[in-house]
């Protein structure tokens, strides 16, 4: 994500034992919370998931998702950052380290988790000690101008998001604009342009975290069977 080991001493670390954890960051109203109700319900039937989510001091995003029956209610945690939702994501995860452990103890065999951020600007980024990928939202509400504003959720996140495609003739903003913009500021790293409002399902990144699925056991597989080579 950009930072360096003083900043980010997991940085180091392979993937997770464990289910595949990813966070989901991005500014306030970019809809990363519509966006994970939209991914619990594509993936869960086929994925065994549960989600954490971070408010400062509301467990607004959780009751939200229970409200919505998105998810069985004990597959949703919520914590209560008290502090800016950075420090809770990257610098002090023991809170969210603590849910992780809790969904693993007390569910089976679980194989995503899905972990949002409170709302922050675009800053925003995890420690690699609390996620192996990360999905970073935007939404073209705040203007075509966004992407190419950079900072390290647009340019290190593992995925960008570009939401709310449909508003775009409502507020003048340009998607080829936007596009162009967000591929440029990240080079090889994918960028996919929604609207939940047109695909409630989130076929497109519902999709890549598929993919990240995959990689992650076989990346698992690859260093348990490279530890049991080394032991032979």
């Amino acid at each position: 994500m950009g930072l360096n080991h003083e900043l980010d001493p997991f940085a180091h670390m392979h993937r997770h034992e464990g289910p595949l954890r990813v966070g989901i960051g991005g500014p306030v109203g970019s809809g990363k919370t519509a966006l994970v109700a939209a991914l619990c319900r594509t993936l869960g039937a086929s994925v065994n998931l549960a989600v954490v989510t971070n408010d400062i001091y509301t467990t607004e995003d959780a009751d939200f998702l229970r409200r919505n029956a998105v998810l069985p209610d004990e597959r949703i945690v919520a914590v209560q950052t008290g502090c800016c939702p950075h420090t809770a994501i990257r610098e002090d995860i023991t809170a969210n380290l603590d849910a992780v452990g809790d969904l693993v103890e007390r569910i089976s065999d679980l194989e995503l988790i899905l972990i949002e951020s409170g709302g922050d600007n675009l800053t925003a980024s995890f420690s690699k000690g609390l996620i192996d990928t990360q999905i970073f939202v935007v939404d073209v509400a705040g203007g075509d101008k966004v992407p190419r504003k950079g900072g390290p959720g647009v340019t290190g996140a593992d995925l960008l998001v570009i939401n709310k495609t449909d508003l775009a003739p409502m507020v003048g903003a340009d998607l080829v604009i936007m596009e162009g913009d967000a591929r440029r500021v990240r080079g090889e790293k994918p960028v996919i342009m929604t609207s939940l409002a047109v695909d409630p399902s989130a076929a497109d990144v519902a999709s890549w975290i598929r993919e990240q699925l995959h990689e992650h056991a076989h990346q698992l597989e690859s260093e348990h069977m490279h530890e049991v080579a080394q032991s032979a």
